[in-house]
């Protein structure tokens, strides 16, 4: 999409190797951040990276009394985060600035700013211990040059609300002279999906990895969306690798603000005991998965009933489910990736939230079979096939595959009305047989597939990258 190599995919893309713990100059690296290689309207200026590098690393060097430094006003102690030593060491300094900071190297550059691998000053550890993070550099001229200062702010809206597992903690924000904003948050050092996904057996995640990320993205989004907050840009590369391989989904700058209408809701049908808001079309999920002749397609099958409204005040409380999704967010514009927009973005009309969740379909088809499936020639040709082209799967079936096919065909219905998660958001993909025996409560307690240091793998450059996939867009009308 049109988005900026953020970050934290920027952060992602370099983390993939081991973190050198010497200090670099800033100006003299190379990005090759994962992120780079989404964007098309990321279109790195040298002249401009030079300058965001130059006065960054000035910054760190030549502090004055005059610095409108600030400490962005977040709880003193976010729940999962009060026994993180990074979040204590920044909130043990008072008045927190670009001077406390020394500049690393460069991560990755975009179209909304600068990433920088830094640290604390060495008089600053905190017991001892130095602490990496991930500082995103936005010059704010440049920005009002381009009129992407609303976006710049709707992200630090969304970022200072956040607090998730799964998501992005923002550890400081302030301000440095002249006219650079700084956001200090977490450093990932596994990679991102897409990086992973290409260090795979065929390109592609086992059916267990694909459960564990897929999940572990499903909360994210169901978060986002209690807030009222339209993602609108996963993607693998938005999906970055903690030290402990757990993700984390980074990049709102797209984000699409909007309000939730919190609601208790029932079963379609209590006396069926069915789990979280499962449509009755799970009632017929052996049935209606008989062997056909044509095992290369499987269409979404037609329910009977998507309806979550609560039925009946009989019904007992351990069966009503809380659902929270932005139903009254709607948008015109334009943005995305080309191979994840829904069709309802390809041809040209206003989206809600069904979008993410079209989106989700397609994240987990392209980590399960290794590519979209609505790629094209072209970009035209890509959202030509999302508009018309029906869902295909590969030839090669398996029993276990079933059961995900099933999943990704309910997201990937074109009538966002009719597309899984419609209705009852999250709720209702938690309970597709897919996720069975997925206890979302403890996921984070869980082992993940792959383990930052367990293996290394190096990462692919910037320019590789931009040569493999370049399929992002944004336009506004």
């Amino acid at each position: 999409m049109a988005r900026e190599a953020d970050h934290h995919e920027e952060m992602a893309g370099d983390s993939d190797r081991e973190i050198p713990m010497k200090s670099f100059s800033s100006s003299s690296q190379s990005s090759s951040g994962s992120l780079c290689e989404r964007s098309s309207s990321f279109s790195p200026r040298a002249s401009a990276e030079d300058s965001i590098a130059k006065s960054s690393k000035k910054l760190s060097q030549e502090p004055t009394a005059n610095d409108s430094r600030r400490l962005l006003s977040l709880p003193s102690r976010k729940p999962h985060r009060s026994s993180d030593p990074a979040w204590s060491a920044i909130h043990s300094i008072s008045d927190i600035g670009p001077k406390d900071f020394i500049l690393m190297r460069r991560l990755g550059s975009g179209d909304m700013g600068t990433v920088y691998l830094c640290r604390l000053r060495d008089d600053l550890r905190l017991n001892g211990c130095q602490q990496l993070y991930a500082m995103k550099v936005v010059d704010k001229r440049e920005l009002s040059k381009k009129k992407k200062l609303g976006r710049a702010e709707a992200e630090r809206r969304v970022l200072e609300s956040l607090d998730h597992p799964f998501l992005p903690t923002l550890y400081a924000e302030f301000d440095a002279p002249p006219h650079l904003s700084c956001a200090v948050m977490e450093f990932c050092p596994g990679g991102d999906l897409y990086i992973l996904r290409h260090q795979q057996p065929f390109k592609r995640f086992p059916l267990s990895a694909v459960r564990f990320y897929g999940a572990e993205v499903l909360l994210a989004l169901e978060y986002l969306h209690m807030l009222g907050v339209v993602y609108r840009d996963l993607k693998p590369e938005n999906v970055l690798i903690r030290s402990d391989g757990h993700i984390m989904l980074t990049d709102f700058d797209l984000s699409l603000e909007s309000t939730a209408l919190p609601s208790i809701q029932c079963p379609p049908d209590h006396e069926l005991k069915l789990p979280l808001c499962l449509p009755l079309r799970f009632l017929q999920f052996t049935k209606l998965r008989r062997k056909t002749k044509d095992t290369s397609r499987i269409g979404p099958d037609r329910c009977l009933s998507r309806t979550c409204s609560a039925r009946s005040s009989s019904a007992s409380s351990s069966s009503r489910f809380f659902v929270a999704e932005p139903v009254a967010a709607r948008s015109s514009s334009f943005v995305g990736t080309h191979e994840y927009v829904a069709p309802e973005v390809a041809g040209g009309g206003g989206h809600g939230a069904a979008v993410d969740w079209w989106a989700f379909g397609i994240f987990l088809y392209e980590l399960a079979y290794g590519r979209t499936p609505f790629a094209g020639a072209s970009n035209s040709i890509t959202l030509r096939n999302i508009v018309s082209s029906p869902l295909t799967f590969p030839r090669q079936i398996t029993p276990a595959d079933i059961q995900l096919r099933d999943l990704i065909a309910g997201l990937l219905e074109k009538e966002p009305e009719a597309r899984l998660g419609s209705v009852c958001g999250a709720a209702e993909l938690k309970c597709h047989p897919f996720f069975s025996g997925v206890n979302f409560a403890l996921l984070r307690s869980q082992r993940p597939p792959m383990v930052p240091g367990a293996s290394r793998g190096a990462a692919r450059s910037k320019s590789s990258r931009e040569q493999t996939r370049d399929r992002s867009l944004e336009f506004y009308f």
